[in-house]
């Protein structure tokens, strides 16, 4: 539809109780037309803010490549059939389907894996993150009951899976430091394979920049935070070789950014 020339928006409201009383449609209200003999040219990606339109058309005329391409899913992890191996008794304990998946409540599922420090100091163990009692907890287990994830042994910026409401312009979970051998339960996502942690804190830095957030309101429309919904973010490098300066604070960043992709004084008013 989005690709369909004679296809267009006559009005977005993202409070959906404004149209019907009582309600909360995550994502909002769109009223469509289509007419077969108008064209007004393709919408491709939709925002409702005519300053995101032009802002996002200036970035993917730059030599583009996605933010999503570094995002790990929060579903990466699993148990490995090993485990049940040396634990049929386990067998059956997760529900059905799922015996695989580190579901956000693995650690009190399965106390028996996973410990509160490794039982020895010969890289058989990783560190997996998740959350008890609304808390962030991590938990050890043999590295040979978990899958291998592309970025496990190296540094890693983790964020929610799930944050925020999906309201546009709204703040998101500040991201932190995974190291290597660390993993996540599917409450969490992760970002990057990196080797130094300077890297990680450049990218957390940009995670936390208004630019970076107005990029990722796009596309985000409900609390799941999934790597889909970066796509519209571009990727930077997050070396020394940078052409941004990771060393300034977090507004002087945003401010590198508005240059670096042309930005005028309205669209940057408006992020």
């Amino acid at each position: 539809m989005l690709q369909d020339p004679h296809f267009r928006i006559l009005h977005y409201e993202a409070d959906s109780s404004k149209v019907f009383v009582g309600t909360d449609i995550k994502g909002g209200i769109a009223i469509s037309y289509r007419d077969k003999d108008a064209n007004w040219g393709s919408i491709d990606t939709f925002t409702p803010y005519d300053e995101l339109n032009t802002i996002l058309r200036k970035i993917r005329k730059t030599e583009f490549v996605s933010f999503s391409t570094i995002v790990v899913t929060s579903y990466a992890y699993h148990f490995s059939k090993q485990l049940y191996i040396d634990f049929p008794n386990l067998y059956g304990v997760l529900s059905k389907g799922h015996e695989y998946d580190l579901k956000s409540n693995v650690f009190e599922k399965m106390p028996t894996v996973f410990m509160e420090k490794e039982l020895s100091n010969e890289n058989q163990y990783i560190r997996i993150l998740g959350r008890i009692n609304n808390k962030r907890e991590y938990k050890y287990i043999n590295c040979k009951y978990i899958n291998d994830v592309v970025n496990l042994h190296s540094y890693k910026a983790f964020l929610p899976g799930a944050t925020g409401t999906g309201q546009y312009g709204e703040k998101i979970a500040v991201p932190f430091i995974g190291f290597p051998a660390d993993g996540s339960t599917e409450t969490f996502l992760s970002i990057g394979k990196f080797s130094s942690r300077a890297e990680v804190e450049n990218v957390i830095k940009y995670i936390k920049s208004k630019f970076t957030r107005a990029m990722f309101g796009i596309l985000k429309r409900t609390q799941a935070n999934t790597p889909g919904k970066w796509k519209y973010v571009p990727l930077q490098d997050f070396t020394s070789s940078s052409d941004i300066d990771w060393s300034k604070s977090v507004a002087e960043i945003d401010q590198q950014l508005y240059a670096k992709y042309g930005l005028d004084e309205k669209e940057i008013a408006f992020i």
